[in-house]
């Protein structure tokens, strides 16, 4: 038997190791990019290449019956005005730690004057004489 036969000569695969390499790192610097960029950009790409939601303009019976003016509601997207934080005074938070204190007080009280009252209907409570067969 040959040996050149039985063996084929190995091909050059380098080149294409080398390509698949180059490939493969161009798509994933490409995915770490895309995935670095805010969600607008990516669908706003997405949308340029047609792949996104199609623009539909409202209909005019819909134009005509919106209001001309400000809506009482805020927009879908549109954050709250930030409001200043105002953090409280020792004086107020010394109030409000005696008024909660004052709270868990009362309602312990009263959680402990309903157990008392449920011992006490219990003990007087008999069950019903089952009905004879």
């Amino acid at each position: 038997m040959d040996h050149a036969l039985s063996h084929p000569v190995p091909r050059a695969r380098g080149s294409a190791r080398r390509r698949r390499v180059v490939g493969s790192a161009a798509v994933a610097a490409l995915a770490g990019s895309l995935a670095s960029c805010s969600g607008d950009v990516v669908r706003s790409l997405a949308s340029d290449a047609g792949y996104g939601p199609r623009v539909v303009a409202a209909p005019d019976f819909v134009t005509e019956s919106r209001g001309k003016g400000k809506p009482d509601f805020m927009p879908v997207g549109v954050d709250a005005p930030k409001r200043p934080d105002r953090a409280k005074s020792v004086t107020g938070q010394k109030a409000l730690e005696a008024d909660l204190e004052s709270a868990r007080g009362r309602n312990e009280a009263r959680g402990r004057a309903a157990a008392s009252a449920g011992q006490g209907a219990a003990s007087t409570i008999k069950p019903a004489p089952v009905p004879p067969q």
